[in-house]
């Protein structure tokens, strides 16, 4: 990505002509940029149909059953207002606060430009290399942009798996504590160029005015061929206007993803909105090597796209205000990517394939989906209810959760705690699976 840079199109495969059999690129050269808009490709379409097989890959759903419902008649103050400084993971939140996805999905999200670690994985110099995997820790937050709905919060054992052979990878998540809430998830590329894998457990809270998600958990991204390992965190993420007015999101802090092989860092600035608004959406940063000589600058947006430079070369470029695409996503959708719309997809037979224990088959997200608001909050409800009669029963027994396909242990690389996969969900015995629904 030196000198004339490749443009990289954050396209998720749906729409596109090369979208059966590799990742996408687009083939126009733009000097340094790298798109995260991914609306512009990845439009929800007016009908849920489902395509037809086009060269032997299975085409996803375009849109969700059932539109998004309306919170305009709903008071939030009325229950948040008891919530102020506290970690609302601890707090019974209504239905009306969700969209109908997982946080086990929501994690899932992050393998949406996975085009940029399969390009990492086959460029032939480190610093090329980190220039993609800083392009994929971005990319795996732009996806935010406008979502305004709280995913549900995943039952202890709830597990969700995603398979996309056209996009050459595929996914294990697993609820594996309750309190605190801890989600480990992990990933392969079906051509063994990359394993992805963490543990998340972020902290919400409530500050009168604003909803802070603080991210807690190392990802770990590895490299197989190079023998490289990247580890980062996460940005803070902030929705704004809970109360009243336009809700609206930013990110912000200080992201350091590091090679643990070279030393090379990539350290990224997530910029506060500022006191006019000036600095929304800003990330800036730049690449450096064990020396902490700077390599690489890199500057943009989370929403739309982001730009490098050589150091020399970085303040007049900068201050010609480059922007990429700016599309919007569909708002009736929940502002959800085509390729979040396919996540809770339930093909047909897939049931007989997946544990007892995929979000796909929760009913009360299912009903949520499906427009059935007061099924989804009586499910909910009694999801709640069942996890908590459970709960009290092994105290009864006194008998420990048994976590299935993670355990705790700690990470290779950083050596702080971690949830590591245990191996074996492929192999698809699901026989000791428990009853969460």
């Amino acid at each position: 990505m030196n000198g004339e840079e490749e443009f990289f199109d954050a396209v998720t495969g749906f729409d596109s002509d090369n979208s059966s059999g590799e990742f996408s690129e687009a083939n126009q050269k733009v000097t340094g940029k790298i798109d995260l808009d991914s609306s512009n490709s990845s439009r929800t379409g007016k009908s849920g149909e489902r395509p037809p097989r086009e060269n032997g890959v299975q085409k996803h759903r375009t849109a969700l059953p059932a539109p998004m419902f309306t919170r305009s008649d709903f008071s939030v103050w009325s229950i948040l207002k008891k919530c102020i400084g506290l970690e609302l993971s601890k707090i019974t939140m209504p239905i009306a606060f969700n969209e109908p996805l997982s946080f086990l999905q929501r994690i899932t999200e992050y393998m949406e430009h996975v085009y940029l670690i399969h390009k990492a994985a086959l460029q032939p110099q480190p610093l090329e290399r980190m220039q993609c995997v800083a392009a994929f820790a971005v990319s795996a937050v732009a996806s935010q942009w406008e979502r305004t709905g709280k995913p549900f919060n995943p039952l202890l054992g709830e597990t969700y798996e995603l398979v996309r052979e056209d996009l050459g990878f595929r996914f294990i998540s697993e609820q594996v504590s309750h309190h605190p809430p801890i989600s480990a998830f992990y990933s392969e590329g079906l051509s063994q160029d990359f394993v992805f894998h963490g543990s998340i457990y972020p902290k919400l809270k409530f500050w009168g005015k604003s909803v802070e998600a603080e991210p807690r958990g190392t990802i770990t991204l590895e490299l197989l061929k190079h023998g490289e390992a990247y580890t980062w965190t996460n940005p803070t993420c902030c929705v704004h206007n809970v109360i009243i007015g336009k809700l609206w999101i930013e990110q912000y802090g200080t992201v350091e993803i590091l090679n643990h092989r070279t030393g090379d860092k990539c350290v990224l600035n997530f910029r506060p909105c500022g006191l006019f608004g000036k600095e929304l959406h800003r990330v800036e940063g730049h690449i450096q090597d064990k020396n902490k000589k700077k390599l690489f600058m890199i500057y943009g947006k989370w929403t739309e796209c982001l730009w490098g430079i050589d150091p020399s070369s970085y303040e007049s470029f900068k201050k010609q205000e480059r922007r990429g695409d700016h599309h919007r996503k569909a708002r009736l959708m929940y502002n959800f990517t085509s390729f979040t719309v396919s996540l809770n997809e339930l093909e047909s037979g897939m049931e007989k394939t997946l544990p007892p224990t995929d979000c796909r088959l929760r009913p009360d997200i299912r009903g949520m989906e499906n427009g059935n608001m007061d099924l989804a909050s009586q499910e909910k409800e009694r999801l709640e209810e069942k996890q908590r009669e459970a709960r009290k029963e092994r105290a009864k027994e006194e008998a420990e959760w048994r976590t299935r396909w993670f355990r705790p242990g700690d990470n290779p690389h950083t050596g702080t705690p971690d949830w590591l996969y245990a191996g074996d969900y492929f192999e698809r015995n699901f026989s000791d699976c428990p009853d969460i629904y």
